[in-house]
């Protein structure tokens, strides 16, 4: 276990952004503690370190522009190695400490899981943009949990609507085998539910095919691939099971153009060193891709890179992981602010009072554009009972060399998924004996 200390923003790729002022204490409003807990070592640190790194370099900014409404911000990180107990461990070791959390990103879904049960008890809201559990779009039963911005189930709905549309309609599907290559841990897991929901509907064959942790062995799933002759895989892998994926996909000879990633299967980790080998593969993006020129990622490189102070290298600046990291931070420091709309602007916000700011996000385009991410993804709101938000995606393809988007906007079939997510929600309820909260509740 490591936990990384307190320190100066202002030392060269420190992660601690607690900034100290000339001014009276007295004067000060508490500062807003954001612990975090990414992985940077380990077979996953190539891919979680450049989120955590747009993590912290988002925090820092606000710090730098004068924290929110006037409130700094203090991060801590704990490194978890992607593993759901150390990462348990950490959460313990955070929750209380400078006043208490704001919020937690756990960065896993199997850390998810665990901390779902204690987020409710400590009260203290979970942020899994982009992952988690799928049925904690409801806010009436998981109240804690907020997958902003996109679940696993938006993401297998969009790519079966992206592959109808290159088919010809969803009842050209009827016949087509689809292979699900996925980690063999909770987040491989997820789209399952939805991915079967759509067969029974479009009539395809899913053929399930779990890869075991790290994902570096996996000669067998492709010799089953070349066998059974798929029309198109999905990938649902993380860290370098990625890139051995689509070693062993040119190694077989399966068309990179059939294969179709998750979006935390289409980042620069998973590809560079495949390079022309990944040339025509397709992955989701996570509403964001790629966005070296974006407004955010220049006012970061000014304010942060350009006078040394950034957390990671500046040539990752703006690239997919990085910018998923930026736009995880943004959506907490918002949720803070719409907090002090009504709590008080420029105070400190206790976690309780964040979760109102969370479940009353209204990110409109104007926001966006102020914020800087006008270019990089569509409005978010969200509401008591939604906690998710919109469930748009599209995708981007590499091209050798970078990621360039390649569809329009898909939104995911709301006829599909919430009776799924209403139906899950209901039977963790029943599990766990939780009385769902009433609307007027939450306004409470």
């Amino acid at each position: 276990m490591k936990l990384k200390p307190i320190a100066l923003a202002a030392a060269a790729g420190a992660v601690v952004l607690s900034t100290l002022l000339a001014t009276p204490a007295i004067a000060q409003p508490k500062e807003q503690f954001f612990p975090a807990l990414p992985y940077r070592t380990g077979p996953y640190g190539p891919n979680g370190a450049p989120w955590a790194n747009g993590y912290a370099d988002y925090l820092k900014y606000v710090n730098a522009k004068g924290g929110i409404n006037g409130v700094k911000i203090i991060y801590e990180e704990c490194e978890t190695g992607y593993d759901t107990a150390r990462g348990v461990e950490c959460y313990e070791r955070l929750k209380g400490k400078h006043g208490g959390a704001t919020l937690f990103q756990p960065l896993s879904t199997g850390i998810t899981f665990a901390l779902t049960d204690k987020a409710p008890v400590d009260k203290i809201p979970l942020i899994t943009a982009g992952y988690g559990r799928s049925d904690s779009q409801d806010g009436l039963v998981f109240g804690w949990n907020f997958p902003l911005a996109g679940t696993y189930w938006v993401a297998a709905d969009v790519l079966v609507q992206h592959i109808a549309k290159k088919e010809g309609g969803f009842d050209k599907l009827k016949g087509k085998k689809i292979a699900l290559v996925y980690h063999d841990s909770p987040y491989g897991k997820e789209p399952i539910a939805l991915l079967q929901e759509r067969g029974k509907l479009h009539g395809y064959d899913l053929q399930l095919l779990p890869v075991t942790h790290p994902g570096v062995e996996q000669k067998a799933t492709w010799l089953q691939i070349r066998q059974s002759r798929p029309d198109y895989v999905f990938l649902w892998g993380w860290g370098v099971m990625n890139s051995v994926a689509l070693k062993e996909a040119q190694a077989t000879g399966f068309p990179r153009d059939k294969m179709y990633g998750v979006w935390w299967s289409a980042a620069e980790p998973d590809v560079k060193d495949v390079g022309d080998g990944a040339k025509g593969y397709h992955g989701l993006a996570m509403q964001h891709g790629a966005h070296p020129s974006a407004k955010i990622t220049k006012d970061v490189l000014d304010t942060l890179h350009a006078k040394g102070q950034g957390t990671g290298p500046k040539e990752e600046v703006g690239s997919v992981l990085y910018m998923r990291g930026l736009m995880s931070a943004m959506l907490a420091v918002e949720g803070v602010k719409r907090a002090q709309e009504r709590f008080g602007k420029g105070k400190w916000m206790t976690a309780e009072q964040t979760r109102w700011g969370l479940e009353n996000l209204s990110l409109d385009q104007k926001k966006l554009d102020a914020l800087g991410f006008g270019e990089v993804m569509r409005p978010v709101s969200t509401t008591c009972a939604d906690h998710m938000g919109p469930a748009w995606a599209r995708l981007h393809t590499w091209d050798g060399s970078k990621w360039t988007f390649s569809s329009d906007w898909y939104q995911a079939d709301e006829s599909i998924l919430k009776p799924l997510v209403k139906s899950t929600a209901a039977k963790y309820a029943a599990e766990k004996k939780i009385t769902p909260r009433t609307p007027a509740q939450c306004q409470s």
